[in-house]
């Protein structure tokens, strides 16, 4: 299963890149290994909220429920996500990102911020 991760390079800004969360056979599903997390957060921002440049907050994963978002790295690269995808925040240094929620409706999404 392939998800986006955000990290900050050695120039100190942020980029993407995509991983592969290993699934193992588990009876009749494929699961990955458990990852200890904190908590969960659900959240909602409304239509065309802009959050300028901001590190994550903490590493967590970030899963969009409902609208889209747009997030822009410091090199100008933008990935949309859209409901059920799953972004791994782990620029917790340096400029951070963008997020921007695009089109009309409000973006509803999940956090969950791991140990």
């Amino acid at each position: 299963m392939k998800i986006m991760r955000i990290f900050t390079g050695p120039d100190n800004e942020s980029h993407f890149e995509e991983i592969d969360v290993d699934l193992k056979f588990n009876g009749d599903t494929e699961a990955s290994e458990l990852q200890p997390a904190t908590g969960v957060l659900f959240r909602r921002a409304p239509a065309n909220h802009l959050n300028d440049f901001h590190p994550a907050p903490k590493r967590q994963y970030v899963i969009t429920l409902s609208g889209e978002v747009e997030i822009e790295t410091g090199d100008g690269t933008v990935k949309r996500f859209c409901p059920g995808d799953v972004m791994l925040a782990d620029d917790t240094t340096g400029r951070g990102h963008i997020t921007r929620v695009v089109g009309s409706q409000p973006r509803s999404y999940v956090m969950i911020p791991l140990k």
